[in-house]
């Protein structure tokens, strides 16, 4: 399995607004992982908070995440919410959307594709 390592450099600078103290029940981890498991390459990934309005930059950057890779994102401190959501970009376009991410919770994230439904499930855990 290949391992790639990505710092969400995009986190500071989204979060410029949100560098208020964080209660220790809110802490996030300070990294989460993503895994694919759909049998297709991803080309794009997005990570932002629940109140944010636009995803930001693709973390991914120039790479991509192939089938049985995952990606290893670093987060910065400064957040003060638990609340995220998440956004896929498959390398033909289409795309999976999740709201409401637990990054407090849940720091390992699997996805999975089921061709016949043409769902992509998030599987979390800690």
């Amino acid at each position: 399995m290949t391992r790639t390592k990505i710092f969400a450099g995009f986190a500071g600078a989204v979060m410029l607004a949100a560098a208020a103290a964080v209660p220790v029940w809110a802490q996030m981890f300070e990294r989460i992982t993503v895994v694919n498991s759909t049998g297709y390459t991803i080309s794009e990934v997005y990570i932002a908070p629940a109140s944010e309005t636009s995803w930001q930059e693709d973390i991914l950057g120039r790479d991509v995440l192939g089938d049985g890779e995952e990606v290893e994102i670093d987060f910065r401190r400064s957040e003060n919410t638990c609340d995220w959501h998440m956004l896929v970009v498959y390398d033909d376009g289409e795309q999976a959307v999740w709201d409401g991410l637990d990054l407090c919770e849940d720091w390992h994230y699997e996805l999975f594709y089921n061709a016949r439904t043409g769902d992509t499930k998030l599987v979390a855990s800690h």
